[in-house]
């Protein structure tokens, strides 16, 4: 055992220090016997007793040396294994399965488990799973809580290798351990939460219908009512410790605590419903819209994101509230109905400056949004015969033609009064874009749904002209903007900024029977969502050359799609006694999207029935088509559900699921608002 033990490094190196200078007195000896003989035979005599001395001290010392050095690193790993154990630190080691092999005393404390605990370390902490531990890194950090604590947990990869080469106690020297350490970071984490409940936020409170409320009361009231708002808004805020600051006559400027955030959201931002409840003989309600921005990295930052937010809210119809972070948007509110503009200046300032605008290119590119329904066509029509007013080159980018709009396309091909370019596919499209074009969107907001996104990033000067409420995602970098959320359809839109872009503007009869035909839609025959601006357009187009047997003749329905139709609402399942849910095949229709669109407006026509739900499974997509009247806001489910719309009208689409699992979602989703208060 002991021939087996050899010493190596540096203290081998020390011990045989004194050789080596028994070697180089030997050469000095040899020099001096040159010079004096009898001085060398000295020399030599003492350098036999200088060997003798130290070889006879390393061969009999050599033993107690190892003796002690073996000694000393048993103690010393005593020492290392009791300090390991008694260590402050919750340590533990597991096998690659994630079972407790060794825990030191910290470690037992913490998880008030004896030492001869060896399950696997997801029954004491449930988030550490299998998938969690270090298999491909070498490390993996986590953080979780623990008996009302909170810990970072750190999983570390041990080579058995490397043990076994220091231990005769490892079998194995394949594979590896993973060694767990457990950092205590309640305190730190309360801390900086309590910083960041500190935080700034910053809110902007507008009033979305000021003038049309107070021209529903009398003239002596009016100060009072606004008395009456203040009031509420101030105090409300100041509830909250926070401060509220009148800039206009319909605007307010708030300053809160982020942790007051928490409590506007349990109470789903309640002031929205209570500045309703202000009433002194106003026939009209007064809604409010709020923008609050908040974990900006300045307070600059802080505050555009309260602009944003509040612009969202505002595009979104109003009545609602608006939260924006640097990763997330949050929407609480819009229940209610939007109430329409009646004056028209901001369709006549749209109109002139999408003149400029136009007038300023060589040529101009209109396109809607996949799958193009009658409004976006018409609206396409629209902004295409102003265009053709200001002697520019204008085109449609149409790459699929639906069943529904098939009927309109045909006024247009083969027609000598018409070119055969004005209707292009996207590649064409994207060849023609360039410094002179300017690309105008109708019928859409979210770039990822257009008919060619990528248009939008080679074209410079993009118009948007929509209707839906804007959500998250949203056409950057626009030159002009006009959405209008209180509009019936984009036809409407147009057909307004028609009346303002010219003098003596000539409409021709199938370009007037194509506006007229989307507001039809949109509005399903004048029943949604109309009001005095709707019918004043459709007068406009009436008079431009609109026939309505004609419009009613080109959507005749195909008796094949009629059917489905029927199947769609007979098959019907009545959801929670208000919520009706059916699908729609797709079996030999061209466009059984626009089938289950139309079969979700019938289902409304039901007693009881608060809003409809029409799944159609399309090309390995599930398109869902949401309608209600007035009572449940189909948008916000929509939002949860990945889609959006208006109040009245909405849906979304799901894509790699079966329609078992779309109704699923729908369903959960619909259980989930309405147990939490939100239907």
């Amino acid at each position: 055992m002991r021939n087996a033990i050899k010493l190596k490094g540096k203290l081998r190196k020390y011990l045989q220090t004194s050789v080596y200078l028994g070697v180089l007195l030997m050469l000095v000896n040899l020099v001096i016997y040159l010079v004096d003989a009898s001085s060398g035979l000295i020399l030599t005599c003492f350098i036999i007793f200088y060997f003798a001395i130290v070889l006879s001290v390393l061969f009999y010392n050599r033993p107690v040396i190892i003796n002690e050095l073996v000694s000393f690193a048993t103690q010393y790993g005593q020492i290392q294994k009791t300090l390991l154990y008694e260590l402050e630190l919750p340590y533990a080691i597991l096998d690659d399965r994630g079972k407790l092999i060794w825990t030191n005393q910290a470690f037992e404390e913490i998880v008030q488990k004896g030492k001869n605990y060896r399950k696997s370390i997801t029954t004491l902490f449930p988030d550490i799973t299998m998938d969690k531990l270090p298999f491909e890194n070498d490390e993996e950090s986590y953080d979780i809580e623990f008996n009302e604590s909170i810990f970072s947990l750190k999983l570390k990869k041990v080579s058995i290798k490397e043990l076994a080469e220091s231990s005769n106690m490892i079998d194995s020297a394949d594979g590896y351990l993973i060694a767990m350490y457990l950092f205590d970071t309640t305190a730190i984490s309360i801390a900086l939460k309590e910083v960041d409940d500190q935080s700034l936020a910053v809110g902007m409170i507008y009033l979305d219908n000021y003038d049309e409320a107070l021209e529903s009361i009398e003239e002596v009231r009016r100060s009072l009512l606004i008395a009456l708002i203040d009031r509420k808004v101030n105090k409300y805020i100041s509830s909250l410790d926070g401060i509220c600051k009148k800039l206009e006559k319909d605007k307010y400027q708030i300053v809160l605590r982020k942790k007051a955030l928490e409590d506007l959201k349990e109470q789903k931002f309640d002031l929205l419903e209570d500045v309703k409840t202000v009433n002194i003989g106003n026939e009209m309600s007064v809604t409010i819209s709020i923008g609050i921005g908040v974990d900006g990295l300045t307070y600059a930052q802080t505050y555009e994101f309260s602009r944003n937010a509040i612009d969202l809210a505002l595009g979104r119809g109003g009545d609602q509230a608006v939260i924006k972070t640097p990763d997330n948007i949050s929407y609480f509110g819009g229940k209610s109905q939007q109430i329409e503009r009646n004056t028209r200046v901001k369709a006549r300032v749209k109109a002139h400056a999408l003149r400029e605008i136009i007038s300023g290119k060589e040529r101009v590119i209109i396109m809607g949004h996949r799958m193009a329904d009658v409004d976006s066509f018409g609206a396409a029509i629209g902004i295409f015969r102003i265009a053709t007013m200001l002697e520019k080159k204008a085109h449609i980018v149409v790459n699929e033609v639906t069943t529904s709009v098939q009927p309109l396309i045909e006024l247009y091909k083969n027609n000598p009064e018409y070119e055969d370019d004005i209707i292009i596919s996207c590649g064409q499209a994207m060849e023609m874009a360039d410094n002179n074009v300017v690309l105008v969107v109708v019928d859409v907001n979210r770039p990822s749904i257009t008919e060619c996104p990528e248009l939008l990033r080679l074209c410079k000067s993009i118009v948007v002209l929509d209707h839906h409420r804007q959500g998250t995602e949203i056409i950057e970098n626009a030159t002009l903007s006009y959405v209008e959320v209180y509009a019936s359809s984009s036809c409407e839109m147009v057909a307004e900024i028609l009346q303002y872009i010219g003098d003596n503007i000539r409409i021709r009869n199938e370009e007037a029977d194509c506006l007229y035909s989307g507001i039809m839609i949109d509005t399903n025959n004048f029943v949604t969502k109309t009001g005095v601006r709707t019918f004043e357009a459709a007068a406009f187009l009436r008079r431009s050359g609109a026939d309505v047997i004609r419009v009613r003749k080109l959507f005749r329905e195909d008796a094949h799609e009629y059917k489905a139709k029927a199947d769609a609402v007979s098959q019907a399942e009545i959801y929670r006694g208000a919520y009706a849910i059916s699908t729609c095949t797709s079996e030999d229709i061209q466009s059984p999207t626009i089938i289950g669109a139309q079969a979700a407006n019938e289902l409304l026509n039901i007693k009881g029935v608060k809003a409809s739900f029409i799944l159609t499974d399309y090309q390995n997509c599930i398109y869902l088509s949401a309608r209600s009247i007035d009572e449940v806001n189909v948008q916000i489910i929509m939002e949860r559900m990945g889609g959006g719309g208006h109040m009245n009208v909405a849906g979304c689409q799901m894509e790699g699921i079966p329609i078992d699992e779309g109704i699923g979602a729908l369903k959960r989703t619909l259980d989930n608002m309405i147990d939490g208060g939100e239907l």
